[in-house]
């Protein structure tokens, strides 16, 4: 309800007045049939009129029975104005809720997607993005559809409820009792309705997130798909999952089904018992023709708003598995920094001192890491799958925090740093770098799209990719498509490399982003970004000894621990890891040198 509220917040004027055209429609909706029963009755027939006071006096304002008589075009013409002041009230009540209903799916989007891009790192590695998408937008969209119809309908129902007994009892009050007799009947009916709804589209709706994360899935992995032949157990896999979506969204349906077959059958019988009622009654002159025709006209009018209220509980309960839905996802606690936050330079000595981490308490990533990285060095690290190679430097662009231990830049301790600013001043470029279905100008400059074409081409220059970009055929204005999918894995890490370049980088961290690359590219990277920024500490994280060979200081870790430090030319000599990795790349190269000649 909260949620809610805090959306309804700019839009209660357009509701407000929804609901006041809502209302005059009601209103004309009960005249009309009076005015006609005033007609029947007291112009053409000769009984006096009875009804409610204003249409007495409307009746004695006009002239009474002679007048209209003479004049019967005037109730014709009446019965017309009433008809367009109804849609004209109808109207406005559609106009005016669909802008309230569309305000709010608006904010909600943006909330939604302003709320997404600020949580943890660690939630989204957790959270399937299908079911994400699905929640954005299906349960956005169900919200939106109950705020533009339902939400004024409940206004609707009760004034059409209310008023039609207003009416009708003065009428008569044995025949109001007939035309009532079904009404609490429906209304529980509609209360077992709603509790059956909120189960049977919470299930529907949750399996749908499930059909959409597996198709999401494997679209973006159509390449990987294809090339292990996963073509024909993918393809069951999603018939499963659409299968039990739609097994799921069928017992939704045949539930819906019950309720209106079983709802228009209780209405229908009401009407027949006031129709037959009516009739009786009429013969026996206790209620006029006019009388007659407002009850059967009335009984629907009584009837539907009891029976929309099965709808209108159903759409309810939708929504609210919907805004639990969303709420989920904007109760998680977003990233924030510490009050005492600071912005200090990125440019002193980066140091590790005795820090621990682990993703779950089971399994620890680093034990006691103790290390430290000269300002305006290049320092590699080798180390086994799962070593904690990448965790390092998550933990230093505080994607994860670290709970034990210090980690510090330049004597400023890591977690006391703004975590934007940070991330500013330190670029990192990842072994599978993301790039946008854009061109590949745009994916360069994406950190600042104003930045000239210059700079563009000197930080592709940089990369060794603005030969190769040019050979495109259309160039810089080449489209990579989602994923940069029409890239090689060199391509693509040379471009993000050059869009990483763009930021004002302090320190530069290359997560085994030169993986897809040539030795001699390697170099050429490399060398390139010697010259260009020399005071930039570089971390490189790499398997390659050609690449780790020429760095300032090499660390190796294993099992979490560092377990060896020192030079290409130190670390060559000892026993351990690195030599063992030496030895091996040495002998290939040798091999396939041999084989080559």
């Amino acid at each position: 309800m909260l949620l809610v509220r805090s959306l309804m917040k700019g839009n209660t004027g357009y509701y407000v007045g929804a609901i006041l055209s809502t209302l005059g429609m009601v209103v004309i909706n009960y005249i009309t049939p009076l005015l006609l029963s005033l007609v029947l009755d007291s112009v053409l027939g000769e009984t006096e009129p009875n009804g409610p006071g204003f249409m007495i006096a409307w009746y004695q304002w006009m002239g009474g029975r002679q007048a209209l008589l003479n004049n019967l075009w005037i109730c014709g013409l009446w019965l017309v104005l009433l008809n367009v002041g109804g849609g004209l009230f109808q109207f406005l009540n559609g106009r005016l809720s669909a802008v309230a209903s569309e305000n709010i799916a608006r904010t909600l989007r943006n909330r939604l997607y302003n709320h997404l891009s600020r949580l943890e790192f660690n939630y989204h590695v957790k959270a399937e993005t299908g079911d994400l998408i699905q929640r954005c937008t299906s349960d956005v969209e169900t919200v939106r559809r109950f705020l533009s119809t339902q939400l004024v309908q409940i206004v609707r129902a009760v004034a059409m409820m209310v008023i039609a007994l207003c009416i009708l009892l003065p009428l008569n009050r044995p025949l109001t009792l007939v035309a009532m007799a079904m009404v609490p009947l429906i209304f529980l009916f509609s209360m077992l309705f709603f509790r059956l709804v909120i189960k049977r589209f919470r299930e529907s709706d949750e399996a749908e997130g499930v059909m959409s994360a597996t198709l999401q899935e494997n679209l973006t992995g159509m390449r990987v798909v294809r090339a292990f032949g996963r073509q024909r157990f993918e393809t069951e896999k999603f018939d499963q999952r659409s299968s039990d979506f739609r097994r799921k969204t069928d017992h939704f349906l045949k539930l819906l089904a019950w309720y209106w077959s079983a709802s228009d059958f209780m209405c229908m019988a009401q009407t027949g018992l006031v129709l037959i009622v009516g009739i009786f009654l009429c013969i026996r002159g206790e209620i006029s023709l006019g009388t007659l025709v407002v009850f059967t006209q009335y009984e629907s009018m009584l009837l539907w708003p009891v029976r929309q209220m099965g709808r209108i509980l159903a759409d309810m309960g939708k929504s609210m598995v919907s805004l639990d839905r969303l709420d989920e996802i904007l109760l998680q606690k977003p990233e924030s920094d510490a009050p005492d936050s600071v912005e200090p330079p990125i440019d002193g000595d980066i140091v590790f001192r005795n820090v621990s981490f682990a993703y779950n308490d089971d399994n620890p990533v680093l034990q006691n890491l103790s290390l430290t990285i000269p300002r305006g060095k290049t320092v590699a690290i080798l180390g086994a799958t799962g070593s904690g190679k990448s965790t390092l430097v998550h933990l230093l662009q505080r994607l994860y925090e670290y709970r034990s231990g210090s980690i510090t830049i330049g004597g400023v301790e890591l977690n006391r740093i703004k975590k934007r600013w940070l991330r500013e001043h330190v670029g990192i470029v990842l072994q599978e770098p993301f790039l946008y279905s854009k061109d590949i100008r745009e994916n360069i400059r994406i950190v600042n799209p104003d930045l000239p074409e210059e700079a563009v081409f000197e930080a592709a220059h940089i990369a060794c990719i603005h030969e190769g970009i040019l050979e495109f055929e259309r160039g810089y204005d080449t489209i990579v498509g989602e994923r940069g999918v029409t890239l090689s894995g060199g391509q693509k890490q040379r471009v993000a490399i050059a869009r990483t370049l763009l930021k004002d980088n302090d320190v530069l961290i290359f997560d085994d982003s030169l993986s897809a690359v040539d030795t001699q590219t390697d170099a050429s990277i490399r060398a390139a970004l010697k010259h260009s920024t020399k005071n930039l500490t570089t971390i490189i994280i790499s398997h390659r000894i050609t690449t780790l060979s020429e760095a300032d200081l090499i660390f190796v870790l294993e099992d979490g621990h560092i377990v060896q430090s020192g030079t290409h030319e130190e670390l060559s000599r000892q026993e351990g890891l690195y030599k063992r990795v030496c030895s091996i790349q040495n002998a290939l190269e040798t091999e396939l040198g041999q084989t080559l000649a």
